[in-house]
């Protein structure tokens, strides 16, 4: 039986039995993993609001060998994210993060770049007054750091250079194609020449500078855009918003 120590965040969790908890982590040093917090679910539990997502923490955990799954031991705060989950449009960027995240990563693929990224990004959607620019931001660099980056500067199936009239990105091409071509992508969704431009720009930006960059009505373009860059990465489509939508129509003044 091994010892394995690391800091992590929850990016998902379940109940399993009557009392135990399956418990998703993204760690700094094995990357995505799976462990069962005994007893996590009765009320005295000592993980006590430990296991609550987003939550950043100190694990400890056991490997038998003998199954995927890890043995929690503790899980000890170093920092909760509670502002994230209390209110919903904060809610809802960190949640989709923490998806984007837990399906675009093979368990037991460390990558520490993605790990900062991860608790940069939840740092920025509690205290930003924009979380939903965090998300996009958080976005752009994750599908570029695990190698998805789209090519923005030529059209990727005849090569002709950008800007060209009604662009579309090619979501299995891999970047932008002119109008000519947009008929043979397997994929392709439009995008406008100003959320082009504001993908450009968030790329090339620090991480605050991004965060503070004016992309007036290119912003929410850019949203639906990355959305569905990493639906089609995963092969379905990502559960946050349809849930977000959900919550707003059901909570008081919502419509429906």
């Amino acid at each position: 039986m091994g010892l394995g120590k690391t800091q992590a965040v929850v990016i998902g969790r379940r109940g399993l039995g009557e009392s135990d908890r399956l418990v998703t982590f993204y760690s700094r040093r094995f990357g995505k993993i799976h462990g069962v917090a005994r007893a996590a679910r009765r009320p005295r539990s000592r993980f006590g609001s430990a296991l609550e997502p987003f939550t950043l923490g100190d694990l400890v955990f056991f490997d038998t060998g003998r199954s995927d799954l890890l043995r929690i031991d503790h899980f000890d705060i170093v920092h909760p994210f509670s502002r994230a989950r209390e209110d919903l449009e904060r809610f809802a960027q960190g949640a989709w993060i923490i998806e984007c995240v837990g399906r675009l990563t093979a368990d037991h693929d460390r990558h520490t770049a993605l790990y900062g990224l991860l608790v940069r990004s939840l740092r920025g959607v509690e205290t930003s007054a924009r979380p939903s620019r965090v998300a996009i931001c958080f976005g752009v660099r994750c599908v570029d750091l695990l190698g998805h980056r789209p090519r923005l500067d030529a059209c990727v199936g005849c090569g002709r250079p950008y800007p060209f009239a009604r662009p579309h990105l090619d979501l299995d091409g891999g970047g932008l194609v002119c109008e000519g071509c947009e008929r043979e992508a397997s994929a392709g969704v439009p995008i406008s020449a100003v959320a082009v431009t504001g993908l450009e720009r968030l790329r090339s930006l620090r991480w605050e500078e991004a965060i503070r960059a004016p992309l007036g009505r290119g912003e929410a373009e850019l949203a639906a855009v990355l959305d569905a860059q990493v639906s089609r990465l995963i092969g379905q489509p990502t559960r946050t918003p349809r849930f977000v939508r959900e919550v707003r129509r059901l909570s008081p003044g919502g419509r429906g």
